[in-house]
């Protein structure tokens, strides 16, 4: 709503008024050197002309009037239009009054005697003309040296343009990403986790980041065994590790690492006999396919990774009654590049977060939960050639050149024993906070987060990866503080720990820090695996975010005639942006080179992890430019949320991916629809309305700024769903993966209704959806509200 909207009492008494500061706003005009350049009195003149518009518009108004039909004509026809075209702004600085007094046919209902002649006239005019020069002359002067003596500190932060990001960015270099990160892989051989938090600490203190912090959590880990998980087949009685290797002592040192950290952490404990039955992937389909051929309770789930969250596909295996899983990754979704068949793997099962302490901080006085298991099954991860064992496929499975799936035959029964044992005990778990304060706004803040090295898991070399560029940009920002710069928001670096247990560290500090971020987090920007493959970059951010993240591709693409198409989406990230996403609704953004085939295989495969010699960085990125790339690109996004006045955020793209969520699904039912129309509407208002403030003096005024970027922060809060299927995002905006565009939670329930024959589910997944649609309306209409009973209440 501007002040187009605003309405003015109609009495001939207000007229005069108005009549009467025009004639001393005119009465100012010679003296326009000290006066006109000022915003205040430039905005104090724009507002008079609005008012003055309206006052005309008026039917009570009589102070001025058309003499011809023909001008009443056309004062009706720019009245129509404005009311088709509200947003426009105004295109004629003097206003439709100034241009009406301009027409011949323009006539007062009183009328001025003509200026009699005076002989002095000529030198009044020299006079006058002289003192303006000797003005303006001295006001060049004294801006000049105004302008000269002032800090370059004194700027305000909020008008630092692109070619200050850039200067800040340009200190980044690939050399530099590369020596830290050797030397963090050098430091994972001969230290701790917590060892590598105080190293992180001393280095981040070292670039001058202030009040840096290690932040301690003692939460419940679950830990290998003192010997390695073993698979045997009942035919035969032979016995392998789970990389594929015969049970023996010998090969048992030869990887014993790798060995006993080839496990799902949080699965039950025990040994259990029985059949083994292929699931596939283990989706609701499938397991109505099997069902209906075998009696699958207390067997054992042979079941591929991918397409579906684990957690989900778990849960469903759980209520069939299977009583373990094999657990492995078929090579052909996988790239070529990628030989990872003898390979193990580690993955868990925790949703995030301490299970001890489900919902609150794990600090010192809280209650302690006994949960050493979080499901009832037995899982174990297994190799992709353990599993060509068992179901005695040959060596060679090409056909015509492609890959043949790993698939055990249905008419063939396969009987193993599987024996898991895990120990679970209480670890320190440490993050690295450091706060850099902003200069305006120091109560909002954009966390940066990467993620260090924890004991007892693999974490590979993607950790140093990590931490080495969010070192970069902290060193390159650091510079700049030094010379007396500060953005306008806080900018909170994390380094966490506990990652690969389920995002331990983010998720307890998350907590601790609840109510605190809860109001004040503006953005989160994950640094989680920057550079998984080098042949595409894959951006990852909320539909609010994404206009942003697409103006920076393509800005950072050195020729634009051969930039890649911009491959963005908002799917769901395996990394520790989930709490800030799923609990605190904050807007998030990800860059990540990866492989296409990464890209066009599967989603959830990276719920995996592999030994740290599996993925080899200096590999895939020699020169680590790739590492540079992401500095930037991250470190620009940061830079621009950090010190726009207004917040990049973009209300309408919420709208339309809502709309676009609903598209093409079976079920859509007219609340639905009718609500997503009403949500996008008022969208629009809010975006035309309310986030112009260069063309509205009013939006100027940093109280005005301060209520947009409230609301503006707090858009993706509506769309927090209670109730998610395990492994699925609570923040409904994301997606499953890149290439579903419907909301998730929905097409669950769609699949779960086809399979069960019942629609209670669909029902709850409908409301929750509708629910979050109606309220992120309200809010939208509720911050239009604020906004018009402001300026009402000025006016």
């Amino acid at each position: 709503m501007g002040e187009n909207e605003a309405s003015l009492p109609n009495t001939a008494l207000q007229g005069k008024k108005m009549a009467y500061q025009k004639v001393n706003a005119d009465q100012r005009a010679p003296g326009h050197s000290q006066y006109l350049d000022n915003d205040d009195l430039q905005a104090t003149a724009l507002d008079l002309e609005w008012d003055m518009e309206k006052e005309l518009e008026e039917p009570g108004f009589d102070q001025f009037q058309l003499n011809s039909a023909e001008n009443q004509n056309l004062e009706n026809s720019e009245a129509a239009d404005l009311s088709l075209d509200p947003i426009q702004p105004a295109t004629s600085p003097k206003g439709r009054f100034q241009r009406l007094q301009e027409e011949s046919d323009y006539v007062t209902h009183y009328t001025r005697s003509a200026p009699k002649s005076n002989p002095c006239n000529f030198c009044r005019l020299l006079k006058i003309f002289c003192m303006a020069i000797i003005l303006f002359i001295s006001g060049i002067l004294i801006g000049y040296y105004s302008h000269k003596n002032c800090p370059s500190n004194a700027t305000s932060s909020g008008t630092l343009d692109l070619q200050l990001y850039q200067e800040i960015l340009k200190t980044i270099e690939a050399e530099d990403i590369k020596k830290s990160f050797r030397n963090l892989v050098q430091l994972y051989k001969s230290e701790d986790d917590t060892e590598i938090s105080k190293k992180i600490k001393t280095q981040w203190t070292s670039l001058g980041l202030e009040d840096v912090q290690l932040v301690n959590y003692s939460v419940l880990l679950n830990l290998p065994g003192l010997s390695p998980s073993s698979v045997t087949l009942s035919s035969s009685g032979q016995c392998f590790h789970p990389n594929g290797q015969p049970c023996s002592e010998e090969a048992r040192k030869w990887s014993s690492q790798d060995l006993l950290h080839s496990y799902a952490a949080y699965s039950a404990n025990g040994i259990l006999e029985a059949e083994v039955i292929d699931v596939s992937y283990g989706n609701a389909e499938d397991l109505k396919r099997i069902k209906k051929m075998k009696n699958v309770t207390n067997r054992i789930a042979l079941l591929k990774l991918g397409k579906l969250p684990l957690l989900y596909k778990l849960s469903l295996l759980e209520k069939t009654g299977f009583g373990g899983v094999l657990l492995y990754i078929d090579p052909c979704d996988l790239p070529k590049t990628a030989n990872l068949s003898y390979n193990t793997f580690m993955v868990s099962l925790n949703p995030g977060g301490d299970p001890s302490t489900p919902g609150y901080p794990s600090i010192d006085g809280s209650f302690r939960q006994n949960r050493s298991n979080l499901t009832s099954l037995l899982v174990q991860p297994i190799s992709a050639s353990l599993v060509a064992k068992l179901i005695s496929l040959p060596k060679d499975r090409t056909t015509n050149g492609g890959c043949s799936p790993l698939e055990l035959p249905n008419n063939e029964e396969r009987i193993v024993n599987m024996k898991i044992q895990t120990v679970t005990k209480f670890e320190t778990v440490t993050n690295v906070v450091g706060y850099l304060k902003g200069l305006t706004f120091p109560d909002r803040y954009v966390i940066v987060g990467s993620h260090h090295h924890t004991a007892h898991s693999y974490n590979r070399q993607e950790w140093a990866s990590s931490t080495a560029i969010i070192t970069a940009f902290i060193r390159a920002l650091m510079l700049r503080v030094k010379r007396g710069w500060r953005p306008d928001r806080s900018i909170v670096f994390c380094s966490w720990g506990g990652t690969a247990f389920g995002n331990i560290g983010s998720y307890e500090w998350g907590e601790d820090f609840r109510k605190v971020l809860q109001r004040n987090v503006v953005a989160y920007i994950s640094l989680h695996s920057p550079v998984k493959g080098n042949s595409s970059l894959h951006s990852v951010a909320s539909p609010s975010l994404q206009q942003l993240v697409a103006e920076k591709n393509k800005f950072n693409c050195p020729r634009r005639d051969q930039c890649p198409k911009t491959n963005i989406s908002s799917e769901q990230m395996q990394d520790d942006a989930d709490y800030f996403v799923n609990h605190l609704g904050v807007p998030t953004v990800r860059f990540t080179y990866e492989d296409i085939k990464t890209l066009e295989g599967p989603s959830f495969l990276s719920e995996a992890l592999f030994p740290k010699h599996a993925t080899k960085i200096e590999e895939m990125d020699p020169f680590f430019n790739l590492h540079e790339t992401i500095t930037k690109l991250s470190g620009e996004v940061i830079l621009q949320i950090a010190n726009e006045p207004v917040l990049p955020f973009n209300a309408l793209d919420i709208a339309l991916e809502v709309q676009n969520s609903l598209k093409g699904y079976q079920t859509n039912t007219p609340q639905l629809l009718a609500l997503a129309s009403r949500l996008r509407e008022s969208a629009e208002l809010f975006q035309s309305d309310e986030m112009r403030p260069a063309n509205d003096p009013k939006e100027r005024a940093p109280i005005r700024v301060r209520m947009l970027n409230d609301i503006l922060q707090d858009m993706e809060k509506s769309f927090i769903v209670q109730h998610a299927p395990p492994g699925f995002y609570r923040n409904i905006l994301y997606h499953l993966d890149g290439k579903t565009s419907q909301f998730s939670i929905l097409l669950e329930a769609w699949e779960h209704c086809k399979s069960l024959a019942s629609n209670e589910t669909l029902e709850e997944a409908l409301s929750e959806v509708l629910n979050s649609i109606n309220a992120a309306q309200v809010y939208f209409k509720a911050g239009l509200d604020v906004f018009e009973s402001v300026l009402v209440g000025k006016n």
